[in-house]
């Protein structure tokens, strides 16, 4: 084979040559390009999945405490209640409970009151016991007398009341704004409204 043949077949077998690995390598890369790309795709899912889960749950908890401190005003507490002549107790009857106001109605000898029902210790409801003639916080303990003093437990003071009001008619209203309750130390006559016999 003369040079120049073989000058002349090395050129067309490195030009087939060169080719052919260039055609190899170009579908390698198609084939590498779309494995990238599914790749990439998973890693944009997972990373957008990941964000949007996240995304969610701040919200539903931002939502929750919003809707948990939301000053929840129910019923007619905090305005003036107004409690009809039969439901007023005799004195020294079972205290008339007034749940919408949170207030127990008694009648003492020197007249009506309206005890808050939370306990002046921890602020727990409460309740009247019939059987103890006594009201008796269940959490910690307090008794309270029937007109609202301290008897013993960790209270340090009576029960809380409202301003009452003994109208005309014999009903009684109620003005149960917290910001108007009366804090006293312990009971005194001048607490209660007179309330006609």
């Amino acid at each position: 084979m003369t040079p120049l043949a073989r000058t002349l077949a090395g050129f067309a077998g490195g030009w087939l040559v060169s080719r052919t690995l260039g055609l190899v390598a170009r579908l390698q890369a198609g084939h590498a390009s779309a494995g990238a790309r599914k790749l990439t795709n998973r890693r944009s899912f997972t990373r957008n999945a990941a964000l949007a889960s996240a995304l969610i749950v701040t919200a539903e908890i931002t939502a929750g405490s919003i809707y948990l401190l939301w000053p929840n005003k129910t019923g007619a507490f905090g305005g003036e209640i107004t409690v009809g002549e039969p439901s007023v107790p005799a004195p020294q009857g079972e205290p008339f409970r007034h749940t919408e106001g949170k207030f127990y109605l008694v009648h003492t000898d020197d007249g009506v009151e309206a005890l808050y029902w939370k306990c002046v210790h921890l602020g727990c409801t409460v309740p009247w016991i019939s059987g103890q003639q006594r009201f008796i916080c269940p959490c910690h303990g307090s008794v309270y007398d029937y007109n609202g003093s301290r008897i013993s437990g960790p209270a340090p003071r009576a029960m809380d009341a409202f301003p009452v009001t003994v109208n005309d008619n014999g009903s009684v209203t109620v003005n149960t704004d917290p910001n108007g309750v009366i804090v006293r130390n312990e009971y005194s006559p001048a607490d209660a409204a007179p309330y006609p016999a």
